[in-house]
């Protein structure tokens, strides 16, 4: 789930400056929060917005007389798509994946306004509207909040959801609740996602002559000379410029003056002021699992911590400072400290539509960490970090309201271990991207965007592996004979380059190494195998996701015969039992331009005699040609996607 509210950035001086959120800009105004029979006016000396009352939307947004939205356009919605409730020329309005039937946009039914104003703490008046709707087959309510400071040049959105329904507990899956920014004027030029990916806006000339390739996906090489198609790619999906949270600052779009009334340039970009209190890790994006529709009865579902006019909004006098130390393992790094729901894996926060979750990073050199505001409850602490297997987890960290710690909390986190490591393969960081078209930049456009970031069908497996994926310990180099995908069958649906499916030396793969003796025998502390006749070898296989037959929706289907996908090892001829993955941890990430989704990991435990000294032998295995009936234009193949492998004996 991505909120995409905009905050309308300052344009003086060269180029794009970018503001925090708060930062206010003392000159003289007057804030201004009006209403009539048509319209509710937030405005002060230099941003405008006008929020129509039968759509619920904003439909006039200014900044110094420039106008940033355009003309008010309609074409008909793609399922999966960008296009919201098919409008352009609107925003910031809500829209959500969240009814019966997928999509909705609040506001035309029968909403209800509220008009608000006020002085805040530091003097500066503010004005606000709040947009309020129930769809009347379930009940849901949604809410939309809008708050423009004096002197600001930025707007304050929060989204709310509410769902009491004791006779039908269960709704559907919450897949997208959204702010949606949807101009439909040349005024923008470019969308940015961090410092490392942006990219121009595809023309007009581009849209017109796509080709769907995938949901939500298009083929723009029919204009080779637009802007897009020359500098980042032949394919434009909304996944490109999908992020992460644990360190998202900002994202949204930039003018660069070319279509400005006066050359000026503008960024309507959004920044959250903690995205570390919302209901997601911090690897997170919006192709991970998404929340399930099922709030106890009575109890609000609330997706955004919110001010003192949003309800749910948890003040200062319930939160506190928390603070740790921990002893961190020999050569992690990028470590992370993380408060979620106790009792759960932080990844399934999500299910508690009450809990918070916090995270900061963690000091490599002395192990401290800081989080503030937390809001007061009982957390679990999770802590991980690039390069060690295996996290550190404690339960019951009490956070007392407006009180400070008298001595932080302390862990010790030992990275797991099995025995004597054999091998790894891959860098255990909960992601895929070191693998063969992850991370590693595109080498046809001058933007350099990551690979995984396009149109996941252009990397053809087939002509990468043509005989399959065998990767030699000790020889073989993961970023170049590992793919970031395994596939059980490549091809097919939405895949308009290989049509048909393909599936030879596709869903085995092979790992060989060599052993000698002293490996299987020798060390103390070693268990020894064949040669000495005792001990167990553990391989460990943590994936960065996995799609089943159940794709993104944590439901399972019956019908499905791989709902819960089956995976198997083989030891050198001996099959291991498999690892079933459950279809509640299945996610859609690498088709929607993904390489961390929700992480997963199994321990194959087996005898060390089935281990020899010299060449050795695992094969990795997905059923074949195992897909599931998708009704959107997306790939129907089951596939993992690795995070790192190990070979432990002891």
């Amino acid at each position: 789930m991505i909120l995409k509210s905009p905050l309308l950035r300052d344009r003086k001086g060269k180029g794009l400056l970018f503001v925090v959120l708060f930062l206010a800009c003392h000159v003289a105004a007057v804030l201004n929060a009006t209403e009539d029979s048509l319209q509710l006016v937030l405005s002060n000396d230099r941003l405008f917005a006008a929020v129509n009352k039968s759509t619920g939307a904003i439909d006039k947004l200014s900044l110094d007389g420039q106008d940033l939205l355009g003309t008010l356009n309609y074409v008909t919605p793609t399922p999966g798509g960008a296009t919201g409730s098919g409008n352009s020329g609107i925003g910031p309005y809500l829209d959500c994946y969240c009814i019966p039937s997928g999509s909705y946009t609040p506001g035309s039914i029968a909403p209800k306004y509220q008009l608000i104003s006020g002085i805040d703490s530091t003097k500066t008046s503010y004005g606000g509207i709040l947009m309020s709707e129930t769809y009347p087959p379930t009940g849901q309510t949604l809410e939309q909040y809008w708050f423009l400071r004096d002197g600001e040049t930025g707007l304050h959105t929060f989204s709310r959801l509410t769902y009491h329904n004791i006779s039908t507990p269960f709704l559907r899956n919450l897949q997208e609740f959204r702010t949606l920014f949807r101009p439909n004027t040349p005024l923008w030029t470019h969308l940015l996602t961090n410092k490392n990916q942006y990219a121009p806006l595809p023309s007009k000339n581009a849209t017109s002559h796509e080709v769907v390739v995938q949901d939500a996906t298009w083929y723009l090489g029919n204009t080779p000379n637009d802007p897009y198609v020359q500098q980042e790619a032949d394919y434009f999906t909304k996944y490109t410029f999908q992020d992460t949270w644990r360190d998202h600052d900002v994202h949204g779009m930039y003018a660069d003056g070319s279509a400005s009334d006066d050359g000026s340039t503008f960024g309507s970009c959004n920044t959250t002021t903690s995205t570390k209190a919302l209901p997601q890790q911090p690897w997170k994006n919006f192709a991970s699992t998404p929340s399930n529709f099922t709030p106890p009865p009575g109890t609000p579902l609330s997706t955004t911590p919110s001010r003192p006019h949003v309800p749910g909004y948890v003040p200062s006098s319930n939160r506190t400072t928390w603070k740790a130390h921990i002893d961190l393992p020999s050569g992690v790094k990028n470590p992370i400290a993380v408060l979620a729901q106790n009792g759960v894996d932080f990844q399934d926060n999500v299910q508690d539509v009450t809990a918070y979750q916090y995270w900061a990073d963690i000091d490599p050199d002395t192990g401290d960490v800081t989080i503030p505001s937390v809001k007061a409850g009982v957390y679990r602490l999770t802590v991980y970090g690039e390069g060690i297997f295996g996290q550190y987890t404690q339960d019951d960290i009490v956070i007392t309201p407006n009180q400070p710690q008298t001595t932080p909390t302390y862990a010790k986190w030992e990275e797991e271990s099995s025995g004597i490591e054999i091998w790894r393969i891959g860098i255990p960081d909960k992601s895929s991207g070191e693998y063969l078209h992850g991370y590693a930049p595109s080498t046809t456009h001058p933007l350099r965007p990551s690979q995984y970031r396009i149109y996941w069908a252009i990397y053809d497996f087939p002509t990468d592996f043509p005989f399959g994926v065998t990767f030699e310990v000790g020889k073989s180099d993961f970023s170049k004979d590992m793919n970031y995908v395994h596939w059980s069958v490549f091809g097919g649906q939405a895949n308009s380059l290989r049509t048909v499916p393909y599936t030879r030396d596709v869903n085995n793969w092979t790992i060989v190494w060599e052993m000698d003796a002293s490996q299987l025998t020798g060390g103390e502390g070693n268990g020894g195998g064949k040669e000495g006749g005792k001990g167990q070898a553990t391989f460990t296989v943590q994936l960065a996701g996995a799609k089943t037959a159940a794709g993104n929706t944590d439901i399972f289907n019956a019908s499905e015969p791989f709902a819960n996908l089956p995976y198997t090892v083989v030891v050198n001829g001996r099959e291991l039992e498999p690892w079933v993955i459950p279809y509640y941890h299945s996610s859609s990430c690498a088709v929607r331009s993904a390489v961390i989704c929700y992480n997963i990991a199994n321990k194959f435990v087996f005898d060390a005699d089935f281990l020899v000294v010299g060449k050795n032998e695992i094969i990795l295995s997905l059923p074949a040609n195992a897909t599931d009936y998708e009704s959107a234009v997306l790939p129907q193949t089951t596939y993992v996607q690795y995070d790192a492998l190990r070979l432990e004996i002891g």
